[in-house]
């Protein structure tokens, strides 16, 4: 969410209050993009990775509040549930080895705090859902203490007016109910972040809309939920149905749901920002003081928190930032697609992958979305994440085409191109996209890894214990971070 949250009781005056400020806010937002400074100089990217932490046997280890005191650094962060952290990775150029020094500062951080959390018997693990949780660890008693997470599971429950519910049929089905947001923190994620001028904005975005399906068939991550066997990357479906405030009803009138792929390509920044206040109710209606247009017209810069908090509370998967650093606004896309893992090489070759397909795209001279559809865009992200490396996509000029065939002959040389362009060396440029290019002829990533090595099993063990062997010997691979493609099945 971005924002701490402190109030636990709204009144139906807090709201009608909030929802006119919102407004406010994106008054002056409107206003911002035509008048005001934006930092555009030298675009930066930023990295921020949660991770999942399990006990020796592999099991969810729910101690991240013990963990987080022993690693004592402020980059870590409580996430959603107890068995959940996040790492913040200082943002910083592509250029003059950018994209090294973010997979060696991480790599350093996890290691440190591997060794410190390991002190209370919490383990680190770098993967989208963990394969051991079971039905026990969805309730309520498995949220981080921190106030707001309990805040944002009533709101969603209370607009929700009944349990959630989670049907995902994949491999195998399963069908299950919760009363709380806790099967959202099942879900973690690699969130990148790129930093854009206003007038760039849209393209950049549109760009990460029409890849993503093509971020997921290459990094899927996330196979099994609760012991089933689903989707090549079940944070999809599971992320969309944890966080759906609608009932059937809702659902069956179209109203739109909170965890979005979007429904249009755009024109400006404004236009996510103005459907977020148009389309969906505040779920945390906390006002401040600042009078945005005040500060504005005395030459400051709004912090415009209301419209900023709300847009952290519609789960866009590219979503919109506007943030200050140094006194000065800037925006970023932040692209929310991926997993983690399996390793940290993996994950910078995922990042390698986005941040210069992403710029050739933008800064192509004919935009890729005005050549496709945006319905067949949001069909390739959901077949992707159902199928993975095995996923038949679509894509203009060329027609129904495997997701590892597409990259290999297309999509790889313009992330070649769009790394040249942020100035990442030709090297390390080939080090990276070499692994997404060794998956994709080797036709395995994450999911197809942990699946292959899980069915290794069958015969021997009972299903749950073959998951607990499999994610331990995942667990170990990691840490000799040689990339997924290499390990033996």
């Amino acid at each position: 969410m971005g924002e701490e949250v402190t109030e636990q009781e709204f009144s139906r005056a807090d709201r009608t209050r909030h929802r006119e400020k919102v407004r406010r806010c994106l008054d002056v937002f409107a206003r911002m993009l035509r008048e005001a400074a934006f930092d555009t100089d030298d675009p930066m990217t930023g990295l921020e990775i949660e991770l999942n932490l399990v006990d020796e046997v592999g099991d969810p280890a729910l101690k991240n509040a013990e963990a987080l005191s022993l690693i004592a650094d402020e980059d870590f962060q409580t996430e959603l549930g107890q068995f959940n952290v996040e790492i913040n990775v200082p943002p910083r150029h592509l250029r003059d080895g950018g994209l090294g020094a973010y997979e060696e500062n991480l790599r350093r951080s996890l290691n440190d705090a591997e060794s410190r959390s390991a002190e209370v018997g919490a383990h680190m693990v770098m993967i989208g859902i963990l394969p051991t949780l079971a039905e026990g660890h969805m309730s309520p008693a498995s949220l981080s203490g921190n106030p707001r997470y309990q805040l944002l599971s009533d709101q969603i429950l209370a607009a929700r007016g009944e349990d959630i519910v989670i049907d995902i049929q994949g491999v195998e089905r399963l069908e299950t109910t919760s009363d709380s947001i806790v099967p959202e923190a099942a879900c973690t994620s690699t969130q990148l972040h790129v930093q854009t001028s206003p007038e760039e904005f849209a393209n950049y975005w549109n760009a990460s809309q029409a890849i993503a399906a093509m971020q997921l068939a290459v990094g899927a991550n996330s196979p099994f939920l609760l012991g089933r066997e689903l989707w090549r990357e079940t944070r999809i479906p599971l992320f969309e149905q944890a966080t759906d405030t609608r009932s059937e009803e809702l659902k069956a009138q179209g109203v739109r749901p909170r965890v979005w792929f979007g429904e249009r390509w755009i024109t400006s920044v404004f236009d996510l920002f103005e459907e977020n206040v148009r389309y969906f109710p505040a779920l945390l209606p906390v006002t401040d003081e600042e009078e945005p247009l005040e500060v504005l017209e005395a030459g400051g810069v709004p912090q415009l928190s209301e419209l900023r908090l709300h847009n952290g509370t519609v789960y866009r998967w590219n979503r919109p930032v506007y943030d200050i650093a140094d006194g000065v606004p800037h925006l970023r896309v932040e692209n929310r697609v991926l997993a983690a893992g399996p390793t940290v090489v993996d994950t910078m070759a995922n990042a390698a992958f986005y941040f210069g397909l992403v710029r050739a795209l933008a800064h192509a001279e004919r935009p890729l979305w005005s050549q496709m559809s945006f319905s067949a865009a949001e069909e390739n992200f959901h077949v992707a994440a159902r199928h993975g490396i095995e996923a038949q996509v679509y894509w203009p000029s060329v027609g129904q085409v495997a997701a590892s065939e597409l990259v290999l002959r297309r999509l790889l040389p313009l992330a070649h191109q769009g790394l040249a362009e942020w100035g990442v060396e030709t090297a390390e440029a080939e080090r990276l996209l070499g692994i997404i290019e060794q998956r994709c002829m080797r036709g395995t990533n994450g999911a197809e890894w942990f699946v292959k090595r899980y069915h290794s099993h069958e015969g021997s063990l009972e299903r749950d214990e073959a998951l607990r062997r499999t994610l331990v010997a995942y667990r170990d691979l990691m840490h000799t971070n040689e990339p997924v493609h290499t390990w033996e099945p």
